[in-house]
Order: C-alpha cells, then structure tokens, then sequence
C-alpha cells in the first residue's frame, strides 16, 4: 500500500501566471514544497522540487517516525521556470515519468495526494493507470480546481448557497470596476480588490476614502479621494488586477478592525468533515496562525462551521474531492463574512492532519493550542533544532507541550517557521518568547 505525494504548492490554480515569479519567490516556494514530508509514510513515494536537506528530512521522519530509508524521492528535471516549483513542463517530463514508473513498480498505488489536486495531477494519475487512486480525478482532469480556488467563482458559489459574502461583485471591465470601487467608498466604506488567483493576500489591495485602515489581508492601503483617482486607479493597475491574462475582478467591502478566520474540511464521496478551525495572524499578509482560534465565542464558531461545510457541500456536489479552507472574517459587530475558499493543502493543513493527527496523543488532542508563525532567523536548520533540545523547548509527545519547526526556509533567508504548541493561547505566547530569546542576538 503506497500513497504518492506531490508536492506542487504553486500552480496557476492557486497564484496565477507562474511566468512572473522572481527567483526569490520560487525559492521560498520550494523550501515549503518539503512540508510534503509531514504527509510521508512508510514506503511511500514522493515527488519533491528538489531533494530534502537531510537534516530537515531526519527532524521531521524522526518526530512522525517514519523510517526515512523507507521513503523514495523523485525529483523531476527542470523545467522553463527552472527547478524551485513543480510545473505541469516538469511532472510531464518523460524522464520523470520513466523514473515515476520504476519507483512503482511492484507497489500497489492505493492514493495519490497533491498539495494541489490540479489537472496536471488528474492526468498523471490517469497515465499511471491510478486515476481511482486519486479522489475527485474526473472533476480535477477538467480543470475543475480552478473553479474551486477562483476567488470571483467563489463568490457566486456561495451566493447559491446561501453563505454571507461581502457586499461586492465580481467584474470584468475597467467601467464596471470602477463603478463597483466607487460606489462602495462613496457610502463611506474602504474597498478590498482581489486579484481573481493569488494567495496570502498578495493579490489583495485595500483603497480608501477617509477611513483610516491598517492592510490587514493586503499588502498596501491606497488613498482614492474622488472618482477621478479611481478611474486612474483602474487604469494604472489594470493589468495587475486581471493577473495580466485577462481575469475577472473581485470588488467588495473592507471591513477594517477584524479578526480573520477559517474553517477547514475533507470532502470524500460521502460528506464534508471538519478538520479544524484556526485564526490567521497579519503582518499585514497572513504570516501565521492559531488553532484553536481564540477570538470568537462558541456561538460564533459554530456558525463559522455550519456555514463553512454548507459552502463545501456545494464543491462537494459538483466533484471536488479533498481538502478546503473555508476563509472568513468577523466583524467587530460580530458577523461573519467569507470571502474565498481554498482547495488544496493549505498552510494549515500539516497543523491539523500532521500535527494534532500524528504528533499529539489522543488524551492531549481538544486541549492544546498550536500558534504557528514564520521568520524567525536562525544560524542553521540543524543549529536551530539543537538550541531547542539544550533549552528544553524541544515538543516532547508526554506532555503534548513544546516548539516543532514546520519549515526550514533557511535556504532562501536563513528563517525557519515555528510552531508552539501550548495548553492555553497565554502558555503559547509565554514558550514563544523563550524561543525567541534563544536567537535576539
């Protein structure tokens, strides 16, 4: 019994025209592609962008315990955006397949999982004769993912399914844009434009009239004082709004002050199931989060998962199969509003499936919290997880308590991702500081 991993976390689907990525971005995109490992079981096959450090391939097998000689990597050759990001050019590659095939051989293929279950997974799946091993493959193989992370597409999913969006509209013209932008600010509200794929809110612009507003979910605030700034607005970023091929344009209403949520979901044949709930932190585009989140009420997370698995029942009916982060935020009036999903492995999903899944024992799940950021510089991977052992930081599964390293991004800016994993949000913050203090020089 073999699952094959694919660890694809940018394609077209999820960010748009990867022809426009700098070398930077693709780095950073590469070294979280290894998060594929926290999935790894024994015997399986991966498929990585570039092969493991060893050191992070030991930290991770030796917490999941799953014994890293079992494993078999296959990394295909480069392809035109080069060798950070598993492009459709390099899962096509014929050499990769030939060696795809070989490491298959004589193993029974039961799953295929992507981080993103895109059509170039669905057709590969289909040339290995394991299109029943991947869930959903019929819908994906028809370009069925895009629908599912288009952020315009989201919105008339949900407006079918009776989901609370922002007040908004999705449009397709520098008039119609225009016309939207204005008459959001024009009844004293700030407006949120969206780039129709993108992710972690770099495809997000908040414009404003008078209201003053940090860019939480986007990357700037940009002051609009009157219909002729807009229209110059439109006109100067209209190429950047429609990701330079022409997408539609997501226009809604910003609400400033409040606190961004999610609600993630497994839909198989039968259901959707929850996975977990988290809020995101922003600084001002997501930079982390915490699970479970901490500022809404029972009341009010409930209905953040009643009206998250209706939204998913609706990609369930129409064939997706996987795993969705249904997003939303809560007003500082207390109402929920979503405003996109994401189909995919998200950079959530190890938090729930990995590390409540597999590292946290079952008297200790329900009763921890995991806050999970990024940017914490380190002077080596293999530095960083020995400070921890010496300090006594280090999780420790008896008592579901301590610091796990998600990520090594030391490779692109000598960082790493962290997450503690605590009894309370206070306990959380209170090992993060002494984490922190083991590297303030």
């Amino acid at each position: 019994m073999t699952t094959l991993c694919i660890a694809n976390n940018r394609t077209e689907e999820m960010v748009g025209d990867l022809t426009g990525m700098e070398r930077l971005e693709q780095l950073f995109a590469g070294c979280g592609a290894q998060r594929m490992l926290w999935w790894a079981e024994d015997g399986d096959v991966l498929v990585l962008p570039w092969g493991p450090d060893p050191e992070y391939l030991a930290y991770v097998t030796g917490l999941t315990g799953v014994r890293a000689g079992s494993l078999t990597l296959v990394v295909p050759p480069p392809g035109a955006q080069g060798d950070q990001v598993l492009t459709t050019d390099r899962l096509t590659h014929p050499d990769f397949r030939a060696e795809l095939r070989r490491a298959l051989d004589g193993r029974t293929l039961d799953r295929v999982l992507a981080i993103s279950p895109n059509g170039a997974v669905a057709e590969l799946a289909a040339a290995l004769g394991a299109a029943h091993a991947m869930p959903g493959q019929a819908f994906a193989l028809q370009g069925g993912n895009a629908i599912v992370n288009s952020k315009a597409g989201f919105r008339a999913l949900a407006a079918g399914a009776g989901v609370p969006i922002p007040p908004g509209t999705v449009a397709g013209s520098p008039a119609e844009v225009e016309a939207a932008v204005e008459g959001l600010l024009a009844q004293g509200h700030s407006v949120m434009v969206k780039v129709e794929y993108q992710a972690g809110g770099f495809g997000n612009e908040i414009l404003s009239r008078d209201e003053r507003v940090d860019p939480a979910g986007a990357e700037r605030v940009v002051p609009l004082p009157d219909r002729a700034a807009v229209a110059g607005y439109v006109a100067q970023r209209w190429e950047w709004l429609t990701g330079g091929r022409g997408q539609r344009v997501v226009v809604e209403r910003f609400f400033a002050d409040s606190a961004p949520l999610y609600a993630q979901f497994d839909l198989d044949d039968e259901a959707v199931v929850l996975a977990g709930c988290g809020e995101m932190v922003m600084q001002p585009v997501v930079i982390g989060e915490i699970t479970p989140p901490v500022t809404p009420d029972p009341a009010t997370l409930a209905e953040l998962v009643d009206q998250g698995a209706r939204l998913c029942e609706s990609l369930r009916t129409i064939g997706y199969r996987g795993t969705v982060s249904a997003d939303a935020v809560l007003t500082p009036k207390g109402e929920i509003y979503f405003h996109e999903t994401n189909g995919r492995l998200t950079g959530s999903s190890h938090l729930h499936d990995a590390y409540v899944g597999r590292l946290l024992r079952p008297e200790h799940r329900g009763s921890r919290y995991l806050l999970e950021l990024a940017g914490l510089k380190v002077p080596s991977f293999a530095g960083a997880v020995a400070a921890i052992g010496d300090a006594g930081l280090a999780f420790d599964a008896r008592t579901g308590t301590g610091v796990v390293y998600s990520c090594d991004f030391s490779p692109a800016d000598g960082s790493v991702m962290y997450c503690v994993i605590a009894e309370d949000p206070e306990a959380a913050r209170t090992l993060e500081a002494r984490l922190l203090a083991l590297f303030a020089a």
